[in-house]
């Protein structure tokens, strides 16, 4: 007889994989690239909030980089409004793009 229909041959050659377990494992390996976000101290908060005021008083372009557990987001525009309770600012990008960003979701921010 064949080799395949030996021992446990049978289940052997039938490995197949269903599309849930699939979708669970590509879930999981995406799962496993998540990064935490990096610590700044108090002199790159100081900077990146520089930054952001300078872009807000004098309506320069500026280039702020958003923490994203898997892939950090750079966006650049004009700050046109500052929210202090809420510790958000609104980013103008293009003619009506607009988001509004939380500062402790900013890593970096350059003019």
């Amino acid at each position: 007889m064949s080799k395949k229909l030996n021992g446990n041959g049978i289940f052997e050659g039938s490995r197949f994989i269903l599309p849930e377990f699939r979708e669970a494992y590509e879930a999981q390996m995406r799962e496993q690239e998540r990064r935490g976000k990096p610590a700044l101290d108090d002199q790159e908060m100081q900077l990146i909030e520089q930054a952001l005021i300078e872009s807000y008083n004098r309506r320069v372009p500026i280039t702020v980089v958003v923490f994203n557990p898997f892939d950090d987001e750079e966006l650049r525009g004009i700050v046109t409004s500052v929210n202090t309770s809420l510790r958000e600012v609104k980013l103008i990008r293009g003619d009506e793009d607009c988001s509004w960003i939380k500062l402790e979701e900013i890593i970096s921010a350059t003019i």
